[in-house]
C-alpha cells in the first residue's frame, strides 16, 4: 500500500498477510482522487474515512491536506495497523481513529464533514442503504462530497444525490453531494 501524492507521497506500508481487508487498488484511488479534485479542496476539509480498513484512504486524505480525517474500523488488528501507519508519518495530530461500528457511528454522530468516504465491505447486507443513511444523517457538509465504493451490482444512479459514477476493474465509485 502506497501513499499517491501530496505530503506523504510515496510512502508504503505492508499489509499483514492475515487482513481481511481488500485495500483499495493503487490504480483505482488514483483515479479517484482524481476525479474527487474537481468537487472538493482538501486543504483544511474536514474527511470521514468509514470502514477506513487498511488506513489507505485515511493516508491519502491526511496526505493531501485535510485538516482532520477521522478513521472508522471495527477490527482491532486493522484499526492497530492504522494507528502505526499514522503515528509512522508523524499525522497523529490531525487524525482520530475510532475502533467501531461504522454503521453505528453513522446513526450516532452529531457532526459534519466535507468529504465522506465509505468503503464498506461488498457482501455488507446493509451496503445498498448505506448512501441514503450518511446523506439524510446530514453528516455531510454543504457543497460536500460522499464517494462511496461498491462493487458492480449496485447502481446507485437514480438517487437524487448522485452525481457521478467512475468504474476501475472491480472497482465502482459513486459520488453524491
Amino acid at each position: 500500500m502506497r501513499v499517491i501524492t501530496g505530503k506523504y507521497k510515496g510512502r508504503r506500508f505492508e499489509i499483514p498477510r492475515t487482513f481481511k481487508a481488500r485495500p483499495t487498488t493503487d490504480f483505482a484511488k488514483e483515479n479517484i482522487f482524481n476525479v474527487m479534485n474537481g468537487y472538493v479542496d482538501f486543504d483544511d476539509a474536514t474527511a470521514l474515512d468509514l470502514f477506513a480498513g487498511t488506513g489507505s484512504i485515511s493516508l491519502e486524505l491526511l496526505s493531501r491536506g485535510c485538516r482532520e480525517v477521522v478513521s472508522v474500523e471495527l477490527d482491532r488488528q486493522h484499526a492497530a495497523f492504522i494507528s502505526q501507519c499514522i503515528a509512522k508519518v508523524g499525522a497523529d495530530m490531525e487524525s482520530v481513529l475510532i475502533k467501531g461500528d461504522a454503521l453505528k457511528y453513522i446513526k450516532a454522530c452529531h457532526r459534519q464533514f466535507d468529504i465522506i468516504f465509505a468503503d464498506p465491505p461488498y457482501a455488507l447486507p446493509e451496503l445498498p442503504t448505506i448512501p441514503e443513511l450518511i446523506l439524510s444523517s446530514d453528516m455531510l457538509a454543504e457543497g460536500g462530497l460522499l464517494v462511496f465504493e461498491h462493487g458492480k451490482n449496485n447502481d446507485f444512479s437514480q438517487h437524487p444525490r448522485f452525481i457521478n459514477h467512475r468504474e476501475y476493474g472491480s472497482v465502482n465509485f459513486s459520488l453524491f453531494r
